[in-house]
């Protein structure tokens, strides 16, 4: 009979780099603490956070039948700093994550790999879930002993830094839960410091409409004048909170292929990157989690970096665009005219 000790042993054969297992009920303040974060209006545009509420807040809604949750953690920790790039404005930075191929993808096929073993080996039910589904992820890892969720509501590990994802295997087997893990930020602000936007309003509330991975990513429509000067050349997600973390000392180096980012954007150009059409956007983007953003939001993003870079030799781009199809590119494209002239 598989037992807990045998899944883990699996689990890390099959490439994650570790994992926890607790109850569906474990995490009982989940849905206070998201009522709370929609309540406050932080979540802006991201409405699906709104649906399925009673799923998303009570794992035990969402598959009654489910005894046990698997949390499963992948590395993708950079072999650089990724803050380097911000010192480099005629370059657009983006999120390390997103570098190479969509993680969703590769996690999900390792997730199907495990369960199917699972499932062979002991007749049990299971689902899995990446991200999309209405599953909170964080808390289920820290009741899995995967880490804490630290000020940058990020989780974090002590042996694993900040810099994984997460994947679920929700099952009806029965499996000895871990000891939930505790919170060991301390004293330590770096992550709340650094935050380009003060988007966090305290340690471990984060105010969405202010952070840049939501408004680089998730945010449609011209983002607001205040906030865009401090975007930087920041053009798809912001990595600042999550690279400034000391416990990153502690972190798996990837193992993944897939992660390791493709040369073409270690430091893309603004130039080249405002210049594309949507075919363009699509191929040098394909397998990319910025394909599904869309060339408009990435080429608004691109343009506000211009605006941002003090580089007279970006002005023709920027006023290329400023008649593009597209209402909300031509703004940000007159915007960074202004900026630069």
């Amino acid at each position: 009979m598989i037992n807990s000790a045998g899944v883990k042993e699996k689990a890390l054969a099959e490439g994650f780099t570790a994992a926890g297992i607790c109850r569906p009920d474990a995490t009982p303040n989940s849905a206070k603490s998201l009522q709370g974060f929609l309540d406050a209006g932080w979540h802006g545009q991201m409405k699906w956070l709104e649906e399925r509420m009673h799923w998303r807040g009570d794992p035990t809604a969402l598959w009654p039948e489910a005894r046990s949750v698997i949390m499963l953690a992948e590395a993708y920790t950079p072999p650089f700093d990724p803050l380097e790039l911000l010192e480099r404005p005629e370059c657009g930075s983006i999120s390390v994550y997103a570098r190479n191929r969509d993680y969703h993808d590769i996690v999900k096929k390792r997730l199907r790999r495990f369960g199917r073993w699972l499932v062979s080996e002991t007749g049990a039910e299971i689902k899995v879930f990446v991200d999309t589904a209405p599953v909170m992820e964080k808390p289920l890892g820290q009741a899995a002993g995967l880490g804490w969720q630290g000020k940058h509501t990020n989780l974090v590990g002590r042996g694993l830094g900040n810099w994984f994802f997460l994947g679920s295997v929700f099952t009806t087997l029965e499996l000895e839960p871990d000891v939930g893990e505790t919170d060991h930020c301390g004293n330590c602000r770096a992550c709340l410091d650094i935050c380009p936007t003060r988007a966090f309003e305290a340690p471990y509330r984060l105010d969405a409409r202010k952070c840049i991975s939501y408004l680089t990513i998730e945010h449609h429509g011209p983002v607001d004048e205040d906030l865009r000067p401090l975007l930087g050349n920041r053009i798809f997600g912001c990595d600042d909170c999550l690279a400034i973390c000391p416990w990153n000392k502690f972190a798996r180096e990837a193992s993944e292929i897939g992660y390791r980012a493709r040369a073409e954007q270690m430091a893309p150009r603004l130039g080249e990157l405002a210049a594309l059409d949507d075919a363009g956007f699509r191929e040098v983007f394909s397998g990319s989690p910025i394909k599904r953003i869309g060339r408009n939001r990435f080429v608004r993003n691109v343009l506000y970096a211009i605006g941002n870079s003090g580089d007279p030799t970006l002005l023709d781009t920027a006023r290329s665009l400023t008649a593009d199809e597209d209402p909300t590119v031509a703004d940000a494209a007159r915007w960074a005219v202004e900026r630069l002239t």
